[in-house]
């Protein structure tokens, strides 16, 4: 099994900055994609951003030039730094892993983390 541990969320008033963390940890050979989507209430989850193992990188349009997602494939950590952010980013924010593969195991996976609360007063 893996665990997706995410940490950084908060309050934080417009135009601030945050930085979002995830860290992957269990039995991991190797991490395609991770990434961080989003969700309101009321609203369906959405991309945020993702970046595969290679460095491809894809952002919703939204968050284009606002937010950066880079990787430490060595650490299987993945962060989100926020900045300008706008009260429309107010969310739970979670974490994912996609085409997880475990040693010794056949297949690949995909991981949520449980989420972080991220708060944006007008």
């Amino acid at each position: 099994q893996v665990q997706l541990v995410e940490s950084g969320g908060g309050l934080v008033q417009a135009g601030g900055s945050l930085r979002l963390s995830c860290a992957a940890s269990g039995s991991i050979f190797s991490i395609n994609a991770m990434g961080w989507y989003r969700q309101a209430p009321g609203k369906q989850r959405e991309l945020v951003a993702t970046i595969t193992s290679g460095g491809s990188i894809n952002y919703a349009d939204s968050v284009k030039g606002r937010f950066t997602i880079s990787r430490d494939n060595a650490k299987n950590t993945v962060y989100l730094q926020m900045n300008s952010l706008k009260p429309e980013d107010t969310a739970v924010y979670y974490c994912s892993a996609d085409g997880v593969t475990h040693w010794g195991s056949r297949g690949a996976y995909a991981y949520w983390g449980q989420g972080t609360q991220v708060t944006v007063s007008s």
